[in-house]
């Protein structure tokens, strides 16, 4: 009995395989679909990334070393050619004080000095005694000591003052040499600086620019800046403003690219036409759509269709030549903007490619 039953077992467990197996063969084959080519308009674009920047920014910096003893301006503030910014209290250097007191001193000594002998050769002149030429001499000599008496007390005066004479304060007092707006202020009230001169650039007391010309400035890779050309128009995004495009003219490209992660990367600018809707700020972060080749009403296809032959890298397609029966065809392709791509043989408008990694919709059920 037992045997029977092992037996019978096994009989059922065969049929129920080879029912299995009958079913599997017998189950309809992946269904591809198809797409014809059609007609589109495709660009190729580059993004450069980097910034907005205004067109000119001036750095105010004093004509004389001091402390910042007042500002009048604030950051953001408009100002206009000539107004006052702040003003530098001088704090003169003893030894150079010390130094320009003694020229002073030794001036005036020389001056009384040749006062002395002008008067008594003045005398001798008026008498009769020694010719008008001697008594120019003399003179001159001591109208000449005069002068280093005056330039003595001048030096004095600048060292003490920074400044000589009634008329002022005009090396203390700061002013814009430019219209515009306050960018920056990087320095306080009581903070020391360093007037411009031929070994120091000197401390910066303000920056201003004129924020109704901006520039994009950015950077593009080696393999795109070939294709870039002066005054194209292109499309500014800025992170801080969405949604909106400001367009731009470009209109540098740097002959000299520098190294950057192992790329080399080459400077763009572009003109930016503004909206007076927004008030764009100085530093912005933008992106740069830059279109470096653009044809219209060309055969094309989704990308995505395309196959590339494992040994050779060529692109092909496969056609439909009748019921699930397809036919492979080598293809010359054009520009691509990423999703479609220019055939420019290969295809025709009248054939079926094959969706070849999209399955039927019974597959995608079973799946």
């Amino acid at each position: 009995m037992k045997k029977i039953l092992i037996f019978g077992g096994i009989a059922l467990a065969l049929i129920a395989v080879l029912i299995w197996f009958g079913k599997k063969n017998s189950a309809s084959p992946v269904e591809y679909e198809t797409e014809k080519p059609f007609k589109a308009n495709i660009v190729r674009k580059s993004v450069a990334t980097g910034k907005v920047i205004p067109l000119e920014e001036v750095e105010i910096k004093p004509q004389i070393s001091g402390i910042i003893d007042k500002i009048y301006v604030v950051e953001g503030a408009n100002i206009k050619k000539g107004d006052l910014i702040a003003k530098v209290r001088v704090v003169p250097n003893e030894q150079a004080l010390t130094s320009a007191r003694g020229r002073v001193k030794k001036a005036q000594l020389q001056m009384d000095n040749a006062k002395i002998v002008y008067d008594r050769n003045k005398k001798l002149f008026d008498t009769g005694v020694i010719s008008r030429k001697d008594i120019e001499g003399f003179e001159l000599a001591y109208n000449q000591a005069k002068e280093d008496v005056q330039n003595a007390k001048n030096d004095y005066d600048i060292i003490q003052r920074g400044f000589t004479g009634s008329g002022g304060s005009a090396n203390t007092n700061i002013r814009a040499t430019t219209s515009g707006m306050i960018l920056e202020i990087p320095v306080k009230e009581g903070y020391q600086v360093i007037q411009s001169n031929n070994f120091n650039a000197g401390t910066t007391i303000a920056s201003i620019a004129d924020m109704t010309k901006m520039i994009f400035e950015g950077k593009v890779d080696e393999a795109e800046v070939g294709k870039l050309e002066e005054g194209t128009e292109i499309e500014v995004n800025l992170g801080a403003i969405d949604k909106k495009k400001f367009p731009a003219k470009l209109n540098f490209i740097a002959p000299k690219g520098t190294e950057e992660n192992g790329a080399v990367q080459f400077k763009i600018k572009a003109d930016i036409t503004l909206d007076e809707e927004y008030f764009v700020r100085a530093g912005y972060s933008a992106n740069a759509d830059i279109v470096l080749e653009k044809k219209d009403s060309v055969l094309s296809i989704k990308e995505s269709l395309l196959q590339f032959d494992k040994k050779t890298e060529k692109p092909y397609v496969e056609i439909k030549i009748g019921d699930q029966e397809f036919e492979r065809k080598e293809l010359e392709l054009g520009i691509s903007d990423g999703i479609n791509v220019e055939i420019i043989s290969g295809v025709t408008t009248e054939d079926d490619i094959k969706i070849w990694n999209k399955t039927s919709k019974k597959e995608d059920d079973k799946n």
